[in-house]
């Protein structure tokens, strides 16, 4: 059987970033691996394997081994495989968000010490040499830099080792793929760890992509009519914008696996997907049950995703605060602000992380590598859990997003879902404002449901009145916003996240 080949494939000590390409095509030949329209891309996996090759080739020419080269490329399928490339050659590989500021493109190379920057994939052409062999790597040593996005500071480069990724491609080398014909829709970067790593596991997997280089929700949509696809992975600002689209009057059924990363995906949101996906017909009852909706949990330094939670195929439930089942390799403690560990049940501490994908290093950061690391070999993630039972971790926000306020810890995503269950906010986010009684005031800003409720002053009032007064039923005093700000839009980040310090600039 086909997984079981891949599963031995994978499970080898000498897989690499940049021979598993090899490997999956040695399983799949001539099977479809990705379609993409923008540019036009149709490769099967036997395809995909000569092309990095050929550009390993060309990466030959021009650097050594271990060298960086920094792929300043379009969002498309070809950056993954460009990255495999890089791989292949035996030196290091640099996505870079298309998202990213010219500025902030231009700290990365200097940063990552580049000896190269490949702007167009035209400059990887084939250069008349064919590798046969991969140059031989360690799969302990740094396969490529994944620099943070985030919205403060400049960006900072994650090193991840080879085994840290291909770990992520195993989890989906179960996959029967050989039992059902599964295709995907993403539409995700390439240069960030959740796209990159999905793509690679979708590809580990034998599941063919659909894939899509800008998000349009239009797109997307008709994308899973068109396709019939039985999987998506999204983020939750993609779902927002799938449902304001019309997602709810757009035939879905075909998905049997809906997927969300990178942020808390709100349970009334995830249902109502559930509700919209596959079912199957029991005769004299009719349709019955739903899709199995997968919220994975991770961050770039630990190498992608390192929990999951599964609201099972077939049963209406939601998908709760948990932060899910660990994956395996991976263990969880929760510490409090002095390093010891929290023990009783209800305390909220700081998650820590350690498994095979920990980052080797914060590139030219020792300071930040310190500050990241414990001296015991734990990840500290920044984010706030609340420790409950037989070991579970529930979700309490980001270390940095708690607001100080009158002794008070108020978690702001704990505001955000209460202000979401209002009917008249699409989305909300928190943020701390200083006050010099109370340390810090919670102010919410809000995009509504229905913008054409606030068209004039005295409307955009009414509603702000309903946001709090939504707040004051309940929140306990001291977690209620002191204001609400209406906002078309929440600026984010390149990975749709919600850059925070922006909604805090516009209240200094």
């Amino acid at each position: 059987m086909r997984t079981v080949r891949r599963l031995k494939l994978l499970r080898q000590p000498d897989v690499t970033l940049g021979n598993v390409m090899d490997h999956l095509a040695a399983v799949h030949t001539d099977a479809e691996l990705v379609r993409q329209d923008e540019p036009a891309l149709d490769l099967s996996f036997r395809q995909a394997a000569i092309k990095v090759r050929e550009w390993s080739g060309a990466v030959r020419l021009q650097v050594g081994p271990g060298e960086r080269i920094v792929l300043a490329l379009p969002n498309s399928y070809e950056l993954l495989l460009a990255c495999f490339a890089v791989a292949h050659a035996g030196a290091v590989a640099v996505p870079v968000n298309a998202q990213m500021r010219p500025d902030e493109i231009d700290h990365v190379i200097a940063d990552s010490g580049a000896e190269l920057v490949v702007r167009s994939v035209d400059e990887l052409a084939d250069p008349g040499v064919l590798p046969e062999e991969p140059l031989p790597a360690d799969p302990g040593d740094v396969a490529a830099l994944f620099y943070t996005s985030g919205p403060t500071g400049k960006p900072k480069g994650v090193a991840l080792t080879h085994r840290s990724l291909v770990d992520q491609a195993r989890r989906l080398a179960l996959w029967p793929a050989e039992l059902r014909r599964d295709s995907s829709v993403v539409a995700l970067p390439v240069a960030h760890i959740m796209g990159f790593v999905v793509l690679l596991g979708f590809a580990a997997g034998g599941i063919t992509t659909r894939f899509l280089p800008r998000f349009r929700p239009d797109d997307v949509l008709d994308a899973i009519e068109t396709e019939r696809a039985s999987i998506f992975i999204g983020v939750p600002a993609m779902y927002r914008m799938l449902l304001q689209a019309g997602a709810e009057y757009r035939d879905l059924s075909s998905i049997r696996v809906w997927g969300s990363g990178a942020d808390a995906m709100p349970t009334e949101l995830a249902q109502r997907f559930k509700e919209m996906g596959a079912m199957i017909s029991v005769p004299g009852l009719g349709p019955v049950g739903q899709a199995t909706f997968v919220e994975g949990y991770g961050m770039v330094e630990a190498g992608g995703g390192v929990a999951a939670k599964i609201s099972p195929p077939y049963v209406a439930t939601g998908l709760g605060d948990a932060v899910g089942l660990r994956l395996p390799g991976y263990r969880f403690r929760v510490m409090d602000d002095d390093d010891r560990r929290i023990r009783r049940w209800g305390d909220v501490g700081e998650l820590h992380v350690r498994g095979p994908g920990l980052l080797q290093e914060y590139w030219n950061s020792p300071e930040a590598t310190h500050q990241a690391l414990t001296d015991d070999g734990w990840l500290r993630t920044g984010d706030l859990v609340r420790l409950g039972p037989l070991g579970s971790v529930l979700f309490a926000g980001r270390k940095k997003d708690v607001i100080k306020h009158g002794g008070y810890s108020v978690y702001a995503v704990e505001v955000e879902q209460v202000l979401e269950t209002c009917p008249a906010v699409a989305e909300a986010a928190v943020v701390g404002l200083p006050d010099e009684r109370l340390g810090e005031v919670p102010v919410a800003f809000v995009r509504l449901a229905d913008p054409e409720q606030y068209g004039t002053e005295a409307a955009t009032a009414r509603v702000v009145k309903t946001v709090l007064a939504h707040a004051d039923e309940h929140l306990a005093e001291y977690k209620r916003p002191t204001a609400v700000h209406v906002v078309d839009e929440l600026p984010r980040t390149g990975t749709t996240k919600v850059q925070k310090q922006s909604l805090r600039d516009r209240l200094a």
